[in-house]
């Protein structure tokens, strides 16, 4: 299959004009000016033409659930659902999202390894959806932040036990509540910590020694210290909060930066309503370490924690994107928050997340230049998923 357009995103802020993609089944082959392929179009299979359009990788959502409606009280569709009824309505969600152009997702926290199941019938082909990198059941303390999903653990051997369930189910990433959070009304204040510093190294350990990354959860300021002493992989949020403001630490940032860590702020595409809950002033503080973070060198990536209080799955990350431009974060670098660098922060960099020779096929192809105007990246053209052609049209309502 050959796909044509009027650009190819081959790089950061880089694009080849009048530029093919070609494919042969899960693969791309080759990429390369139109002109390169004139003449063999019929050894080369199907031709897709698509003028005026932009051919770009698949987007990576690195913070969903999957499990949850994104209604105004997730939680209350979630307890009254078995098994089979929320995995029926997680495959529509998953087919929304690759209609939206998002080809993979990192799924940090589920119900008895629903997302897994998924993730198989995807892999399979039996189900329209994006690739899906699994935490499975995310640890917590007893009636933690999210203690609902059924990781409550306490202790070291628990936690040792709890991260090789996981990874024996076949969960991609270790997933830890660093600290409380707001859709666990019951459970402790946001900036609280959760876990000491030894039960975080040894989390981290065991999963490290399985060769799994750790996503930590961590909105308070002292919990994130911790999971940057215990060396976890990405912090989710990390939106430095104290028990009465928010507080960067700049100490803090710079291991961050040193020691490469991800960090994945999870903004909704309602992020222009965050006023109406932590007011004006707090809320520039807010965005400002966002901004921080970004000029300081802070390697971001892009999720949308969609399937919580209202925050759906279309277009979630579209409608998030132009946060970051608003804090002042130039487009290519906001693109790459979507696609190379996420796939890179997932351990997915040497498969998706660029258009290069030798990686899977998962490519968008949107409608428009989206380093001129990211709101191309609503107006989809085509998913193309493992060399298998979507048609945007198509979702499941």
């Amino acid at each position: 299959m050959l796909i044509t357009a009027d650009r190819v995103l081959t790089g950061s802020g880089t694009y080849l004009e009048d530029g093919a993609v070609l494919v042969d089944g899960d693969r791309i082959t080759a990429v390369g000016p139109r002109a390169q392929f004139a003449g063999h179009s019929r050894a080369l299979g199907a031709e897709l033409s698509f003028p005026g359009a932009t051919v770009m990788p698949g987007l990576i959502d690195a913070h969903v659930h999957l499990v949850f409606d994104g209604s105004a009280d997730p939680l209350a569709t979630f307890n009254a659902s078995s098994d089979e009824q929320l995995l029926r309505d997680m495959r529509r969600r998953a087919e929304q999202l690759l209609s939206s152009g998002v080809t993979t997702v990192r799924d940090l926290g589920d119900r008895n390894g629903l997302a897994l199941r998924l993730q198989e019938e995807i892999s399979r082909g039996g189900t329209p959806g994006p690739r899906i990198v699994s935490a499975g059941t995310p640890a917590t303390t007893p009636g933690g932040h999210c203690h609902f999903l059924g990781g409550e653990v306490g202790g070291e051997a628990a936690i040792r036990d709890l991260v090789r369930r996981n990874l024996a189910a076949g969960a991609g990433v270790i997933k830890v509540m660093a600290s409380g959070g707001g859709l666990t009304k019951d459970g402790p204040p946001s900036w609280q910590s959760q876990f000491s510093a030894d039960e975080l190294r040894t989390l981290v350990e065991e999963a490290h020694q399985a060769g799994a990354p750790v996503a930590a959860h961590a909105h308070g300021a002292d919990s994130i210290a911790a999971v940057v002493d215990a060396g976890v992989d990405t912090i989710e949020h990390c939106t430095w909060m104290t028990k009465d403001a928010f507080g960067l630490r700049q100490d803090v940032l710079k291991k961050i930066i040193e020691r490469g860590i991800a960090v994945c702020p999870a903004v909704s595409p309602h992020w222009q309503m965050v006023a109406r809950h932590f007011g004006e002033e707090r809320t520039k503080v807010l965005f400002g370490q966002v901004r921080q973070m970004a000029e300081a060198g802070v390697r971001l990536i892009a999720g949308t924690d969609a399937g919580v209080q209202r925050t759906g799955f279309e277009n979630s990350l579209a409608g998030a994107l132009p946060f970051y431009a608003h804090v002042g974060m130039p487009t290519d670098r906001i693109l790459d928050m979507v696609t190379a660098h996420a796939a890179d922060a997932l351990g997915l960099g040497g498969s998706v997340g660029r258009i290069k020779s030798g990686l899977r096929a998962d490519l968008v192809v949107v409608d428009g230049n989206p380093l001129a105007d990211l709101g191309a990246l609503r107006e989809i053209r085509a998913v193309i998923t493992a060399g298998c052609v979507k048609d945007p049209g198509s979702s499941a309502e």
